[in-house]
């Protein structure tokens, strides 16, 4: 294992900003694997740092084959991360709204840049994403329809879901976008929490991973081979939405098969503690994402929901 400074910005006056890299193996650039993009992606990190834990001991064992490269970047924002700040602390940019970069651009603009001079060009690259919105998720691997795509890599995870997003104006400054524009084969991929280390999707989500170093002849592991991924298309999910702000109170959970016309959740008002809205199912299907902030806005998606097919 090498462990290297991948990008960084100099300090006047605390010590510099660094973006550090582990890389395993000799060869061809074959993976790049990245960890947390914004200050409060708990999960993601302890993913990341579970995962070069585990690929240290499998290069001491002579698990890796011989001819591949793989780097793994644990934190791309840990500036943001030291003062638990979701974006960047100056100004609230996204970095993950700013790929490519531009090298004489803000420093988001900046730090994008340099980090994606060094991990473009490789193989296949996995993200361990998070969502705009408070909540938790089935868990899975997204990618974008770029006419990049390639459904049946994606299902060499086993996750149980392989999720296809159309991209949206916004998404194409995107490091899953720009990785799939300049030919390399991009994953996001999503366990279940943000904020939260949650240890048993984190260890499905490294399993996963392994499953496809694997069957690409990256490295050597047998291991439980996951399920046989259902393809969704993001747009065919079916949002509900609440109509009124209150306390959330849920009724179901992620995972769960849900009724049309059964209650999903509750909306309560918080000083009178009368029930505000019930929300209920439109549809049979699978509670895919559930809101789980103790407080909702008017008009939230709090729920998508997987229908079920004839």
């Amino acid at each position: 294992m090498k462990k290297k400074v991948i990008y960084e910005i100099r300090s006047l006056y605390r010590d510099n900003f660094r973006v550090t890299g582990y890389e395993f193996g000799k060869g061809k650039k074959s993976v790049c694997i990245v960890g947390s993009i914004r200050g409060n992606e708990i999960q993601q990190l302890y993913t990341c740092s579970q995962l070069v834990k585990r690929l240290k001991f499998m290069e001491q064992e002579g698990q890796l084959i011989d001819g591949h490269r793989i780097l793994v970047i644990p934190s791309v924002n840990p500036c943001s991360m030291n003062i638990k700040k979701r974006f960047w602390p100056t100004d609230n940019t996204d970095i993950n709204r700013m790929f490519p970069g531009y090298d004489l651009g803000e420093t988001t603009q900046r730090i994008a840049a340099g980090v994606f001079d060094v991990i473009q060009h490789y193989d296949y690259g996995m993200q361990f994403a998070s969502f705009y919105m408070p909540g938790t998720f089935t868990p899975h691997v997204r990618m974008m329809k770029t006419g990049f795509e390639d459904v049946e890599l994606a299902k060499l995870f086993g996750m149980p879901y392989v999720v296809l997003r159309t991209p949206r104006p916004y998404d194409t400054t995107t490091l899953n976008y720009n990785w799939q524009i300049w030919e390399t084969h991009a994953f996001s991929i999503y366990t279940t929490t943000t904020e939260e280390v949650d240890r048993e999707s984190a260890g499905m989500a490294i399993r996963c991973v392994l499953n496809f170093l694997a069957k690409r002849g990256i490295v050597r592991y047998r291991g439980h081979d996951g399920y046989l991924s259902m393809v969704v298309e993001d747009r065919d999910m079916v949002n509900i939405r609440t109509k009124e702000a209150g306390i959330f109170e849920a009724c179901v959970r992620v995972g769960e098969e849900v009724a049309r016309g059964q209650t999903t959740a509750r909306v309560i008002d918080p000083y009178e503690g009368e029930t505000l809205e019930e929300l209920y199912s439109p549809v049979d299907g699978i509670v895919f994402f559930a809101h789980n902030d103790p407080l909702t806005y008017a008009n939230t998606a709090v729920f998508k929901l997987i229908p079920k097919t004839e």
